[in-house]
C-alpha cells in the first residue's frame, strides 16, 4: 500500500489526501548517501600545487670536496644550500601537485540509489528531527500548486508559517555568525545554518521570492540532488513540497 501525504492550502487547511510517489518507500541507506554527497563535493575541489620550479630556481653548484661542507648544491652568491630537499631552506619534498585528480568516482545506479534514499528520509519525522529541524504537522509537506505563484517574501513567509515550517527558518537566522578565517575577506563573512529546501515543479515567481530567507534553498525537481537533501552528508532535511513537484518525482524516478 502506497503512502500517503495531505496537501496544505496558502492558510494551511487540508485541500486533499493523495498518494506519494514510490520513491517515498526507498529503503534508508546513510552510506550511500555520505558516498554521494562527497562525490558531488569533489567535482568543486580547485587543483592546486606550486610552480614546477619553485625551489629549483636557483643558480648554485656543488663546490666538490676539499671544503669541509656537505657536498650539496649551494648559491653562487653565498654558502647558502639550495635545490635539494634535504638541506635548510631547500625546495620542498613531494609538493601538492596540480594534476592530481581529486573527484571521486561513484556508480550511475549507487547515484540515483542515494537520491532516491534521500527524498524518502524527507518524509521521516525521526530523521528529520535528527538534523535538528523544527516544524509542526506531519510529514511530508506538501501544499498546492499555488504558492508557486506567489511573488512577494511577505505572501511566502504568511504561507510558510500556515503550513507549520518557517520556525526553521527563524532557528536558522538566528544561528548567523562571522566565519572564523580568512574566508571573511573573501567574500564568506557570514555563515548560516541549512534549513528549508523547496521543491517546485516548474520556473516560478516563489523562487526569487524566498531566495533570501536564512537557510532556505528553491529548486526545480529536475534539478534535485542528493547534496541539496542531505547538506554536509546528513540525510532528512526539512522539505516543502508541491504538488506538481511530486508529479515530476512520479515520472522521473519512478
Amino acid at each position: 500500500m502506497k503512502m500517503k501525504a495531505k496537501v496544505l492550502s496558502l492558510n494551511g487547511d487540508v485541500v486533499e489526501e493523495i498518494e506519494l510517489p514510490e520513491v517515498f518507500e526507498e529503503v534508508f541507506r546513510p552510506d550511500i548517501i555520505r558516498k554521494a554527497v562527497h562525490s558531488i563535493q569533489s567535482h568543486r575541489r580547485q587543483p592546486y600545487g606550486p610552480n614546477p620550479l619553485s625551489g629549483i630556481d636557483y643558480a648554485a653548484e656543488n663546490w666538490g670536496p676539499g671544503h669541509g661542507y656537505a657536498r650539496v648544491p649551494r648559491l653562487k652568491t653565498g654558502s647558502r644550500a639550495a635545490k635539494v630537499p634535504q638541506a635548510v631552506k631547500g625546495r620542498r619534498c613531494h609538493p601538492p601537485k596540480p594534476q592530481k585528480k581529486w573527484d571521486e568516482k561513484i556508480n550511475r545506479k549507487e547515484m540515483r540509489k542515494a537520491l532516491r534514499s534521500a527524498i524518502a528520509a524527507t518524509a521521516n519525522a525521526d530523521i528529520v528531527r535528527a538534523r535538528n529541524h523544527v516544524f509542526e504537522g506531519d510529514l511530508p509537506k506538501v501544499v498546492v500548486d499555488e504558492f508557486e505563484n506567489v511573488s512577494r517574501t511577505k505572501e511566502a513567509v504568511s504561507a510558510l508559517k500556515a503550513v507549520g515550517v518557517y520556525e526553521d527558518i527563524q532557528k536558522a537566522a538566528n544561528s548567523k555568525r562571522y566565519r572564523a578565517g580568512r574566508g571573511k575577506m573573501r567574500g564568506r563573512r557570514y555563515k548560516v545554518k541549512k534549513s528549508l529546501l523547496i521543491v517546485v515543479g516548474s520556473i516560478s515567481p516563489v523562487m526569487n521570492a524566498v531566495r533570501n530567507l536564512p537557510g532556505v534553498d528553491v529548486v526545480l525537481a529536475k534539478d534535485l540532488n542528493v547534496e541539496l537533501l542531505a547538506p554536509g552528508t546528513h540525510a532528512g532535511r526539512l522539505t516543502l513540497w508541491t504538488k506538481s513537484a511530486l508529479n515530476v518525482l512520479e515520472g522521473w524516478l519512478c
